[in-house]
């Protein structure tokens, strides 16, 4: 039976890269999104015309049943999970003094609990078989802070948290936990920077170029899989050095 993976996010951006990462490479997979349905479909089907598995899910990760779903999925389907990608997550930049209690709450809903929750549901499942992999997806700025994104930094800064004391929880059940920190990366996430912005954040890159969400997904798929057998609770950056 194929390997099976849960990707949240996954109609776009770096998620979408990570769908097709490991869809190609045999997995099952079976990724969620939230509103793009007629792009999560396209993927779905195109995919599944290679001949890959693919089953895409509409799904609020901020919702905790929804995340209970979605990992059922993965057990009616493939009686297990074999990795966890927590990709979904939103953007936001506001000053500290500008930002409401609405617009927090929602960050941290999206970014935090909704890792939070499917790492939840995907454990229990994973304890029971010895073994899997899970991989969050934080953010440069969720190990270094970013200026004007105090909130959607603290989201991803708690992802960090969460994923090195998983790892701590779970390695004794065979169960593995990396974090990927991407910096800059051309995805629409990054619409809210002006073209000027981006290049900017290019310069200041030492690599002096933007990230491609292809390069991540490599980066994910490389922790999920078994080549990083002895890798656990490391927050690695793919940033292009613009932490160092």
């Amino acid at each position: 039976m194929s390997k099976c993976v849960v990707i949240t996010g996954g109609s776009r951006g770096i998620g979408r890269e990570c769908v097709i990462r490991f869809a190609q490479s045999g997995y099952g997979v079976i990724f969620s999104y939230l509103k793009e349905e007629e792009k999560a479909q396209a993927l779905q089907n195109s995919l599944n015309e290679e001949g890959c598995k693919v089953k895409a899910i509409q799904s609020d990760v901020s919702n905790s049943k929804d995340c209970r779903i979605l990992i059922s999925n993965a057990i009616c389907d493939y009686g297990k999970i074999d990795a966890l990608v927590c990709n979904a997550g939103m953007s936001f930049s506001e000053l500290l003094t500008k930002t409401s209690d609405e617009q927090l709450d929602k960050i941290m809903k999206t970014n935090f609990n909704g890792t939070f929750y499917c790492c939840r549901e995907a454990a229990k499942e994973m304890i029971s078989s010895g073994k899997g992999s899970i991989v969050t997806v934080s953010s440069m700025w969720g190990v270094s802070g970013s200026s004007y994104e105090s909130a959607y930094s603290s989201s991803k800064a708690a992802i960090i948290g969460l994923s090195k004391s998983l790892a701590k929880e779970l390695g004794p059940s065979g169960i593995r936990v990396n974090c990927v920190a991407p910096g800059v990366i051309d995805t629409d996430m990054n619409a809210m920077y002006s073209d000027e912005d981006m290049k900017v954040l290019a310069e200041k890159t030492p690599l002096g170029r933007i990230g491609d969400a292809k390069e991540v997904a490599d980066l994910v798929y490389y922790l999920a899989s078994e080549e990083s057998s002895f890798v656990t609770g490391q927050v690695i950056g793919c940033d292009g050095g613009f932490n160092i």
